[in-house]
């Protein structure tokens, strides 16, 4: 019998490109309320919680970080994010993505989900655009928790419940394609599978210690290392 397995894809690098619209929507967010619209520009946003992405902003524009400015940075950036993702031209769906999640679903064992930075209604912007968010019906995001091994588990455990399973009776693989995913994923003594689709090179991501390295999701190791 095949052991319940739960993958966790992340977003940003590894199922999509926006064309900076994140970061675009982000400088919006930190002009609005924080007067500086390039408060993020001195730190690369990869691999961050969205949580964090606002605190650091913050931060940088001399302002103090507490929760209702953050919550107030992050509904800003929703607001104009859709505009963003549309005016984007240089948005992609990177290769390989769609079919692989289409053929994970297909298995009765397997719960796919996300494991991601994003708050979750940043995440249905992005893969919405995208055409993959009905892919998916669970997750870990960045509305869950600022650390991301924190809400990589918070995801994990929805999928075990939708499996029906403990969580320690599962299998679980993150899929992303920054060393923040690996480290996420080894905090948690769970598996990574890595793709080399976003800033990280396949060295970069090797010498991090990801179980599985690939130059992208077309790579047909990736779904026999899944499927093991």
């Amino acid at each position: 019998m095949a052991r319940p397995t739960i993958i966790l894809f992340d977003i940003d690098g590894t199922l999509v490109l926006t064309g900076g619209a994140g970061r675009r929507a982000m400088e919006r967010a930190c002009g609005v309320l924080l007067g500086d619209p390039r408060a993020c520009a001195a730190f690369t946003m990869a691999g961050m919680t969205d949580r964090a992405i606002v605190r650091r902003a913050c931060q940088a524009a001399g302002k103090a970080d507490h929760p209702e400015l953050l919550d107030q940075m992050i509904d800003a950036y929703l607001a104009v994010l859709p505009d963003e993702l549309a005016r984007s031209t240089a948005f992609r769906i990177l290769a390989g993505g769609h079919s692989l999640i289409t053929k994970l679903s297909t298995y009765r064992h397997i719960a796919v989900g996300l494991g991601t930075g994003n708050v979750r209604r940043g995440a249905a912007h992005k893969l919405g655009h995208a055409g993959l968010w009905s892919a998916t019906t669970f997750g870990g995001f960045g509305c869950d928790a600022e650390d991301r091994g924190t809400l990589i588990r918070r995801g994990a455990e929805r999928g075990a419940a939708q499996l029906g399973m403990p969580l320690a009776d599962c299998r679980v693989i993150v899929v992303g394609d920054t060393l923040f995913d690996i480290q996420a994923a080894a905090s948690n003594q769970f598996l990574c599978v890595a793709v080399a689709t976003g800033g990280a090179t396949a060295v970069d991501l090797t010498t991090g210690g990801a179980d599985y390295v690939a130059t992208s999701l077309e790579d047909p190791g990736i779904l026999e290392f899944l499927l093991l």
